[in-house]
């Protein structure tokens, strides 16, 4: 099968490449120039580079190459979505048609481009359904009382912040909300979470400083693109921050680097549940 697969930033890409590559599909890659890594280059038969906003130049890549079908792998930043591009008439034609300039709106409505021109964007997980976190306690040890009650209301905020597509992530102590994910990421967010902890001096006794980290797919998550995903590199960016718990959704979180991130967090004494 003759796929094209669109490539921001990370380790995602270059998986699912390596993946299709693996299962005889024939590949053209499509890197972005602000997020990809070389290293999809190196490990692609086609590569072309493309730039943040360049949709009609993606549309006449796949025509030329004869592809009908398309995978999105990678992040693209958010805040670099609505700031650093450089629109081409058909990408500012599509924003200006926006109600709200949220990514899902924006990568909808570039689904639906595709679509009016022949080209189906596939789920994004399509070449690495083995990664999706199974139902579970994933790590040895299982949440506390404590991780359990955060992971309840922690996964309540996540959901109504979903519904406004805002962030994933939520941070929790003590069933207080420390941190919220908007467009600097999940790691960025743990960080900023674990400062906010740090600085608390006069709660102290308290407040728990051991942080539960809840990530959700949001109530509608479209599989097509910006699933949740989480890496060792999340683990141990937790681990610094002072979390000890990470709630995710099974069968709609990407575990990036597989048997190694529960081996990551069994080392950092965190637990992985996913509901």
């Amino acid at each position: 099968m003759r796929y094209g697969l669109i490539a921001g930033n990370g380790r995602f890409p270059l998986l699912a490449l390596e993946s299709a590559q693996r299962l005889g599909h024939d590949v053209t890659v499509i890197a972005i120039e602000e997020e990809a890594s070389r290293e999809v280059e190196a490990m692609a038969r086609r590569c072309h580079w493309i730039s943040l906003g360049q949709l009609g130049k993606l549309i006449d890549i796949l025509k030329q190459e004869g592809i009908s079908e398309v995978v999105m792998c990678g992040q693209v930043k958010h805040a670099k979505i609505f700031s650093s591009i450089r629109p081409d008439w058909r990408l500012a034609k599509l924003l200006f048609a926006l109600r709200t300039r949220n990514t899902d709106a924006l990568l909808g409505a570039v689904a639906k481009v595709l679509a009016d021109e022949g080209i189906v964007l596939e789920n994004s997980t399509s070449l690495l359904e083995p990664l999706l976190a199974k139902h579970g306690v994933l790590t040895r040890r299982a949440p506390d009382e404590q991780e359990e009650k955060n992971i309840t209301y922690g996964r309540d905020v996540a959901r109504r912040l979903g519904e406004f597509d805002i962030g994933q992530t939520v941070v929790v102590a003590e069933c207080a909300c420390v941190a919220v994910e908007a467009m600097e990421g999940t790691d960025a967010t743990i960080e900023r979470a674990g400062r906010i902890m740090s600085s608390l001096e006069s709660l102290a006794s308290t407040l728990s400083r051991c942080l539960t980290v809840v990530k959700v797919a949001k109530p509608d998550q479209d599989m097509r693109f910006d699933v949740p995903v989480v890496g060792v590199k999340t683990i141990e960016v937790m681990h610094k921050a002072g979390a000890t718990c990470l709630a995710i959704d099974s069968g709609k979180c990407l575990l990036l680097d597989g048997a190694a991130v529960i081996e990551a967090a069994d080392e950092a004494s965190i637990s992985i549940v996913a509901h």
